[in-house]
């Protein structure tokens, strides 16, 4: 009987002894609880928008790119086309027309058939100096529709391309040039008519 008393009394003060520790872990337990509680990530994200995103916008956005093109290459095409054109009328005043030789040949056939019976001053005149003249003033005309053309083109077309500029700026330079050029055959400048000596009368005696 002692024996089995002993032996309970033994399993009692472990019972004892495991009580308050079991209490212990239990309350330890609980207070640490709430700090290892699952945390809530937010889902990460790589800065590009959802697909759905992109597609609706692009749904509503109208295609412009054709509409939009063809304007601005018919706004660039114009004083292109222009500066080019007054660039060979301003190089065309320099070196001459085929309407101006056409001109000056017509003139020269009126001359000559005008003065068949006239003095060498009038022959002279009619057939050199008319001709000369009708060149100097078709050369004349071209310098001017070239100046009023790239006038033009270079006051209009402030914002166009560095090579419209470039060719506009050129032949406006020609053009001034073969402008003088005109003035100044017109007004016999560079050379005047040729002259014919006058014949000394002879007296009888």
């Amino acid at each position: 009987m002692e024996t089995t008393k002993t032996h309970g009394a033994d399993a009692g003060e472990l019972a004892a002894d495991a009580g308050p520790d079991r209490t212990e872990d239990d309350g330890a337990t609980d207070a640490t609880a709430p700090e290892t509680a699952p945390l809530v990530t937010a889902p990460a994200t790589t800065g590009e928008p959802p697909q759905d995103t992109d597609e609706s916008d692009d749904a509503d956005e109208p295609e412009t790119t054709g509409t939009a093109d063809a304007p601005a290459a018919h706004a660039g095409v114009v004083p292109g086309a222009a500066a080019v054109v007054g660039a060979a009328l301003g190089l065309a005043s320099l070196t001459g027309t085929w309407l101006g030789t056409v001109l000056a040949e017509r003139r020269q056939l009126i001359g000559q058939i005008n003065t068949s019976s006239g003095s060498p001053a009038q022959q002279i005149e009619q057939i050199y100096g008319a001709p000369w003249h009708t060149t100097a003033v078709v050369n004349g005309v071209c310098a001017l529709v070239a100046l009023v053309l790239l006038g033009a083109v270079l006051l209009a077309g402030r914002n166009s391309a560095p090579w419209v500029r470039a060719v506009a700026w050129g032949g406006l330079a020609l053009g001034v040039l073969g402008l003088f050029v005109a003035a100044g055959t017109w007004f016999d400048l560079f050379g005047g008519l040729p002259t014919v000596a006058e014949t000394p009368v002879s007296s009888g005696g």
